[in-house]
């Protein structure tokens, strides 16, 4: 899904046959043909598309980071300002612009085709596609629906209880949103909140002090979703694409190193996750919620609406139990798959060579073998139910694992370093927040999978050349990119709650600010007690 919150994979003819540049209108008196020809350009977004070849340009022709010695650097960071800038002004597709790298690296010197193109495909990405798979299952079928009525109608209260009733809507988001893409989850989550909402009036009815309360109720619930769907992401490895990043620049760059798995993740994450929901919850209960807010939902709401909507839905059928059962099956397989030192998990009878990506994509494939138990030779799920495979995110995940690779074969993170060497003598008290704030501050301005791939090659190399462990950083780069909880561009998540016309940027910013700085504080704890026993961090590396 792109910043617009748009998913990829769909096409029209229209779109192939229109023209690259229309012809402009006659010229008249208060139009002439300069004029049209610039609104032509403007409108297909050409500036923005030349905004990258001429930044490579100018970097390339300006730019000396010391001679011939370092021309592979230079060009890496020309291909690097040419690719975010397409990121950023969304010039062309999200998609598009992820697979910029497979030409412009080879034409550039930084990487021979081949490998660019290997880093499109291993086992991190075969996880993300795998749980596409599974997450529009789950959208197909409508089970996310049923599991957010259910849960929701048990903390509705009866009369209304406006703060149990956000932790309910809250918690399931946060749940759904560990096991399939955050972005994904607010797309499902989304319609189910504003569907209460739509029970509640939108304003002009006159309510004076009662409509005061349910309008700030209202946004309440859509920033719970937002936020939630964002911290819930960060519990698991399949949450979000950040942690997916994480794990494949971590192999790539350490491959020596023990793995981040699944549920080494998880014994971080959860923790981490839990404190910043916990937060979240105390915020929105303190922001928006009065002792008047209960009186005034208990008009429009109740636990019967909730209760008569999930009748709608009928019976769980044979098909949603097996979604329910494949879906419970891997997250086994994923938690079992390494264990401890003394108890090595299942994947030591292969011989430690299946990785969290192959159970995915075993999982995901059973699905379209598994009968659905309607129509006669129709399984749980076929290809054409795939049709809104977030391709953009996948072949995002890929372009990052491509730059990481460039930066490290051109020698740009050794000289990017350079500017961080402060971090050399300071202790983990200093370095985790500093990491964790540069990345949260660049998060605000482009999407989290583009602040990781581009911060986290440079904190790789900056952790080996002032001697820290680099997790230390790397994780704080990570997590700090997943904190983008102030600004719509930041993230897909907070573009779809804007969309809601709930809520506006202010209320973004004073609902985010606390969430961002608990996060910030909370990791500049748990990373130095946690990390040495889940990660084998040590201050020195």
């Amino acid at each position: 899904m792109d910043k617009h919150g748009s998913f990829g994979g769909s096409s029209s003819s229209d779109d192939v046959e229109a023209p690259l540049l229309a012809p402009p209108p006659p010229p008249s008196p208060s139009s002439p043909a300069a004029a049209a020809w610039v609104r032509a350009a403007l409108a297909h977004r050409y500036p923005a598309v030349a905004s990258g070849p001429l930044a490579c340009a100018a970097v390339c022709s300006l730019v000396d980071l010391g001679g011939a010695d370092h021309r592979g650097a230079r060009n890496m960071l020309a291909v690097l300002a040419w690719v975010f800038l397409w990121w950023v002004t969304g010039a062309v597709p999200l998609a598009v612009a992820s697979m910029a790298p497979l030409f412009l690296f080879p034409l550039f010197g930084v990487s021979a085709a081949d490998a660019v193109a290997k880093a499109y495909m291993d086992d991190v990405i075969s996880l993300v596609l795998g749980s596409f798979i599974l997450a529009l299952a789950i959208e197909h079928y409508q089970i996310h629906r049923r599991l957010a009525l259910n849960i929701t109608s048990v903390f509705c209260g009866d009369p209304v209880r406006p703060a149990l009733l956000l932790l309910g809507i809250t918690g399931t988001t946060f749940f759904v949103s560990m096991w399939i893409h955050n972005t994904a989850c607010t797309v499902m989550m989304m319609p189910v909140a504003t569907g209460m909402l739509q029970r509640l009036p939108r304003g002009g009815g006159g309510g004076g002090c009662q409509e005061e309360e349910v309008r700030r109720f209202s946004k309440a619930v859509v920033l719970g979703v937002v936020y939630a769907s964002a911290i819930g992401g960060m519990a698991t490895l399949t949450g979000t694409g950040v942690n997916i990043i994480l794990v494949g620049m971590w192999s790539t760059y350490f491959p020596e190193e023990e793995p981040i798995t699944f549920s080494s993740w998880m014994s971080f994450g959860l923790p981490m996750a839990l404190i910043i929901f916990a937060a979240l919850w105390v915020t929105l209960c303190l922001m928006y919620c009065s002792k008047n807010t209960g009186k005034a939902l208990s008009a429009y709401l109740d636990r019967s609406h909730l209760r008569r909507e999930l009748s709608l839905l009928g019976p769980m059928t044979f098909a949603e139990k097996m979604v329910m059962a494949v879906f419970g099956s891997l997250i086994v397989l994923w938690m079992t798959k390494s264990l401890t030192d003394d108890i090595p998990g299942w994947g030591a009878l292969f011989h430690n060579n299946v990785g969290d990506g192959t159970v995915t994509i075993m999982m995901a494939t059973l699905l379209f073998i598994i009968p659905s138990g309607k129509n006669k030779g129709e399984k749980l799920m076929d290809w054409n139910k795939c049709r809104k495979l977030q391709w953009d995110i996948i072949l995002l995940l890929g372009a990052g694992f491509a730059i990481a690779d460039g930066f490290r074969s051109s020698g740009l993170t050794d000289i990017l370093s350079e500017g961080l060497r402060f971090l050399k003598d300071a202790q983990t008290v200093v370095i985790v927040p500093v990491a964790c704030i540069v990345s949260a501050v660049i998060t605000e301005f482009t999407s989290d999978d583009a602040t990781t791939t581009l911060v986290l090659p440079l904190f790789a190399e900056l952790a080996r050349s002032i001697n820290v462990h680099p997790a230390l950083l790397m994780i704080s780069g990570a997590i700090g990119a997943q904190l983008s909880y102030l600004l719509p561009p930041g993230s897909p998540s907070n573009v779809v709650g804007f969309s809601t016309g709930h809520i506006v940027i202010k209320d973004l910013v004073t609902t985010g600010l606390p969430l961002k700085i608990v996060g910030i504080a909370s990791l500049t704890i748990l990373l130095p007690s946690l990390g040495p026993h889940i990660f084998g961090i040590n201050n020195r590396f």
